[in-house]
């Protein structure tokens, strides 16, 4: 079971969505907006994927998703762009921001579960969150082993 945070302003299709992963066996919240979004991260749990609308008045999915990126807390939280826009551009714009995926309104129930299927299976049982810092050392470490191997002996 994950708990996913649903961010869209239509409340019909938040409570529609929630209750589809509800029915599959997730736990799931939904607020109206970006700026709630972005407090519940703060003040709650930590979603295993936020399901955002691209679209909302006020902070728009996509302005929250390019702040969750630049976050140390919330540069890796999974998210599943949501909206009734409709065109390649407004889905490439979703990915470049770092949506891991992209799903249409109005929404056909077994996609919805199969792609937040999909993404959980990616994630596998592996940690949940990697604090930035980590992530940048041990990165670091592997650059320092890669360029140590690359030396030629003399």
């Amino acid at each position: 079971m994950a708990y996913i945070l649903i961010a869209d302003d239509d409340e019909l299709i938040a409570e529609l969505a929630s209750e589809t992963l509800i029915d599959s066996g997730h736990a799931c919240g939904w607020v109206t907006g970006g700026e709630e979004a972005w407090e519940l991260l703060h003040k709650g749990r930590r979603p295993d994927i936020l399901l955002l609308d691209q679209d909302m008045p006020g902070v728009s999915g996509v302005t929250l998703l390019r702040k969750l990126r630049q976050s140390p807390l919330y540069y890796d939280l999974p998210v599943i762009m949501f909206t009734a826009m409709s065109g390649a551009e407004d889905e490439a714009q979703a990915m470049y921001a770092g949506a891991q995926d992209f799903v249409r309104k109005p929404f056909n129930p077994k996609s919805l579960t199969s792609r937040v299927e999909r993404l959980l299976a990616k994630r596998g049982s592996g940690p949940r969150h990697k604090d930035l810092k980590t992530v940048m050392a041990e990165s670091s470490d592997y650059v320092r082993a890669a360029q140590m191997r690359a030396r030629p002996l003399m």
